[in-house]
């Protein structure tokens, strides 16, 4: 019985230990998932590029790779993920470190709004203002008067007198 008792308890511990060194290092992996995110929200204020922090990479030349001030604000990230800040507290930081320009999307609120509606509204616009233009114009087209038998466009006494005088010189 002991002997027993002795391995269930073992086996306990050892799936304790296991689970215990293992939610770290999920844990790490979603901090590490949430912070990329985050990074690709921020956009980098070298001035060099118009890159996101997590992505910006400087080409070509003697120096390639993220920035310094890149790889700064990822740090930041880093600080806020590991401090468990919300997302939405890590990137007001942001604003209020680098002012609004910081964000690669702007806020969904306010002014910033017109940035999102605007290229979906402007092209509908045009489209029916351009729908409207060509309905008048075959509305009035369909109005306007055309010459026909009815309405000839010599009177008809000049074209009696017309006839007469070829009829004579054929005489």
């Amino acid at each position: 019985m002991t002997r027993r008792v002795s391995l269930a308890i073992f086996a306990i511990l050892a799936a304790a230990l296991f689970l215990a060194y293992s939610a770290p290092a999920q844990q790490t992996a979603a901090q590490s998932a949430r912070a990329k995110k985050l990074g690709n929200q921020v956009k980098c204020m070298c001035g060099g590029c118009n890159d996101a922090a997590g992505s910006c990479y400087h080409s070509g030349g003697t120096f390639s790779g993220p920035c310094p001030m890149a790889l700064d604000m990822l740090k930041k990230v880093d600080a806020h993920v590991a401090n468990n800040d919300s997302d939405s507290a890590t990137l007001n930081a942001f604003v209020q470190e680098y002012g609004p320009l910081v964000l690669i999307e702007p806020p969904k609120s306010g002014f910033n709004l017109t940035a999102w509606i605007m290229p979906i509204a402007v092209p509908l616009i045009a489209f029916f203002a351009v729908w409207e233009v060509v309905r008048r114009w075959r509305h009035r087209a369909a109005l306007t008067p055309t010459a026909g038998p009815t309405a000839p466009a010599v009177p008809h006494d000049l074209l009696e007198r017309v006839q007469r005088e070829t009829h004579k010189d054929d005489a």
